[in-house]
């Protein structure tokens, strides 16, 4: 019986020890995850652009303690973000060279639209390697960047571009800087023929045209500029007319919530103009109709009416 009782005791005494050796390990492999991390996210901070163009394994093999645990990384091409789940089960996220307590977005003046991904924080960050794209266009066309008509093209043509893509770097709240008015007035507002012009994202040359936008206001009306302004935003980048047309009329929705809102086009493009069928004299309209202008014909015949008058 003694010699049971001491069996069992010794047994006892090496579950106990087990467990704690399991306890150990499971902490160590959580401080070393942890510490993995945190060399990651330096390691990532310090020289981003670098290591988002390295793959999972070669990230791997440039962070300290790689052989003390294993790493899963998963790489997101479109963001820059990358994913990593450590042998322990903790998991963490950078994004564009930050940690994942940092979003990278603190200082970006790009992203406000939900459709646009990270972008430098200005516009003129963009310059230097757009220059440099645009010298080897130009050597790609069999041209000699260092001829005298050409030394300052690719910085010209860089500049021209940010211009033409400005609204880019433009949103809605910014634009109206505070005019929108309470007023008791429930009638047709309409500002036709705004002058447009915009570059088309499947061949990037430019489209331009006429906007004109009719609003029935429910007691509050807007600055008659930020119409134009609203027009500006949306046109200042790469685009396609029908997406334009809808931009503009949800931008006026959102902000003065009228009855309804109608816009229309018409515009001349230049990828049809200048290049494929060239049919020099077509035009392209298109319309969005909300609210009451959707729902009732007459209001919407009215709004017609107003934008076809001479």
């Amino acid at each position: 019986m003694k010699q049971l009782s001491e069996t069992v005791g010794q047994q006892q005494q090496n579950g106990i020890a087990t467990v704690s050796q399991q306890e150990q390990q499971q902490q160590q492999q959580q401080q070393q995850s942890t510490t993995l991390q945190r060399h990651f996210a330096e390691d990532l901070a310090s020289n981003g652009e670098q290591k988002q163009q390295q793959t999972p394994q070669q990230l791997m093999h440039s962070l300290p303690n790689k052989s003390s645990m294993q790493l899963a990384l998963t790489v997101n091409g479109s963001n820059g973000s990358i994913c990593g789940t450590s042998s322990s089960g903790s998991s963490f996220l950078a994004q564009n060279g930050k940690n994942g307590s940092e979003n990278g977005h603190e200082h970006c003046t790009f992203h406000h639209d939900l459709e646009l991904d990270h972008k430098p924080p200005t516009r003129e960050a963009l310059l230097p390697e757009l220059s440099r794209s645009y010298r080897l266009l130009l050597s790609g066309l069999g041209e000699n960047p260092e001829r005298q008509g050409l030394l300052k093209t690719p910085e010209r043509a860089a500049k021209a571009m940010l211009f033409f893509t400005k609204g880019y770097d433009q949103n809605l709240e910014d634009v109206l800087n505070g005019a929108v008015f309470d007023e008791d007035h429930d009638e047709m507002v309409v500002v036709k023929d705004i002058e447009m012009f915009s570059m088309c994202e499947h061949h990037m040359v430019p489209f331009y045209g006429k906007v004109s936008i009719g609003y029935l206001p429910c007691n509050k009306i807007l600055g008659l500029s930020k119409l134009a302004r609203i027009v500006e935003i949306f046109s200042r980048r790469l685009q396609v007319q029908e997406r334009l047309t809808k931009q503009i009329a949800v931008a006026v929705t959102q902000a003065v919530q009228p009855a309804g809102v109608a816009v229309i086009i018409e515009g001349v493009h230049m990828c049809m103009v200048m290049r494929g069928v060239q049919k020099i004299n077509s035009k392209t309209v298109t319309s969005t109709m909300l609210g009451v202008f959707r729902d009732d014909p007459k209001t919407r015949e009215e709004f017609l009416n107003l934008v076809t008058s001479k």
